[in-house]
């Protein structure tokens, strides 16, 4: 609902029309799709029992997970790049963040995302797997399965660290970069009030950027052999569920503009809801 929130606020409200909150508006779609890709089959466990899944449904679960969390890293990077025009180029930034640059950094972010997976996917459905057909986990996580593969996990630990190569590590140095100029450019303000703005445009990108990477180094980056499931469970729930939950609450917490337009248009919305109710 939150995410929800904030996309239907960024539609309705003319005032946040702008890059920030076009991937914010971005950010809040691929929560809700990262969550519809796993916890659906969470609360059929817990709830129904439904503890069978088959192995097309899982390894597409595989690949839509891993889809969707390599397009955060992309959106995330792309966001910490908006916040260094904003900070670092104010007088540029409608001329520099124009409409075009904006849907090419999202087009492209969303396709690299959709592509990367295929080769990991591929490889992981072409493992042979024996004995037990249990599943550790609450979805298919790459760690849980390769559990129980009687095929040599150490490609898979190499295409782990080739997509942290060409992934995680180039966004993270990107965003830090971003970060590197940022702080220099907030440090030159002379008053602290000033500081304090500039500094708050940014920051709740930066607790989404720690929770982020902090979260899926921790869960993935670890060689296989030295992960424990249910350290891995726990993480992936907090990846899964916390984050996408914590991300609207984050983003408008301290945010003046989300709260006037949220006052401005929630009664609208109420309107509308009354209207098609009375319809039905």
């Amino acid at each position: 609902m939150g995410n929800l929130t904030i996309i239907a606020l960024t539609c309705l409200d003319p005032h946040l029309h702008t890059p920030m909150y076009f991937f914010l508006c971005n950010l809040s779609f691929l929560d809700i799709s990262s969550t519809s890709v796993t916890l659906p089959k969470l609360l059929d466990i817990l709830l129904r029992n439904g503890q069978r899944i088959s192995a097309g449904g899982c390894f597409t679960q595989v690949y839509f997970f891993v889809c969707l969390t390599v397009e955060e890293f992309f959106i995330i990077s792309v966001m910490g790049y908006d916040r260094y025009v904003a900070v670092c180029h104010p007088l540029h930034y409608n001329v520099i963040m124009n409409q075009r640059l904006c849907l090419l950094l999202a087009i492209g972010s969303w396709m690299l995302g959709f592509l990367e997976p295929v080769t990991h996917t591929i490889l992981l459905s072409h493992f042979s797997y024996c004995g037990s057909n249990e599943i550790n986990h609450f979805f298919c996580d790459t760690s849980a399965l390769l559990k129980l593969s009687c095929t040599s996990t150490s490609n898979m630990d190499h295409l782990n660290y080739i997509m942290s190569g060409l992934v995680m590590v180039p966004t993270f140095l990107f965003t830090l970069t971003s970060y590197v100029y940022i702080i220099s450019t907030i440090l030159k303000i002379r008053s602290a009030e000033g500081r304090r703005k500039a500094f708050s445009t940014c920051s709740s990108h930066l607790i989404v950027v720690l929770l982020l990477y902090g979260t899926l180094t921790f869960l993935y980056v670890r060689p296989i052999s030295m992960q424990s499931m249910e350290q891995n469970k726990l993480f992936a729930l907090m990846y899964n569920v916390i984050i996408p939950l914590f991300n609207p609450i984050i983003y408008t917490l301290k945010n003046k503009q989300v709260k006037e337009a949220i006052r401005k248009q929630l009664p609208r919305i109420a309107r509308e809801m009354k209207k098609s109710l009375r319809e039905v």
